[in-house]
C-alpha cells in the first residue's frame, strides 16, 4: 500500500512558476513509476507528464519545453516544476504511483493549481 500526498499548488499569475511535490509512503519508492495528471472543471483527468523508475521522462504535448518532472528516490518524492504557467493549465494536479511489475496503481487527493491572467 501506498499513500500519496501532493503540495505545492496555489494561484499565481500567468508567466510564473510552481513546484509540486508528491511525498510517498513506504520503503518501495523506487520500484513505482510516478506520473502527474491534471483535471481541468468538466474535462477528463489526462496525462501531465510521467518518470519511470529509471528516472526517463515523458510529457504531454502541452507541457512539454514548460514542465519538469523529477523523482529523489532517497526522499521518496516526485516533483513537477511548472514554468511559464497559462491559464489553461489551471486544474487540480494528481501524483499517480504504478508498480513497476505488478502494476498497483496508487493516487493521490491532487492539489490545485489555479494561473491567472
Amino acid at each position: 500500500q501506498v499513500q500519496l500526498v501532493e503540495s505545492g499548488g496555489g494561484l499565481v499569475q500567468a508567466g510564473g512558476s510552481l513546484r509540486l511535490s508528491c511525498a510517498a509512503s513506504g520503503r518501495t519508492f523506487s520500484s513505482y513509476a510516478m506520473g502527474w495528471y491534471r483535471q481541468a472543471p468538466g474535462k477528463e483527468r489526462e496525462l501531465v507528464a510521467t518518470i519511470t523508475t529509471g528516472s526517463s521522462p515523458n510529457y504531454a504535448e502541452s507541457v512539454k519545453g514548460r514542465f519538469t518532472i523529477s523523482r529523489d528516490n532517497a526522499k521518496s518524492t516526485a516533483y513537477l516544476q511548472m514554468n511559464t504557467l497559462k491559464p489553461e493549465d489551471t486544474a487540480v494536479y494528481y501524483c499517480n504511483a504504478v508498480h513497476s511489475w505488478s502494476g498497483s496503481t496508487y493516487w493521490g487527493q491532487g492539489t490545485q493549481v489555479t494561473v491567472s491572467s
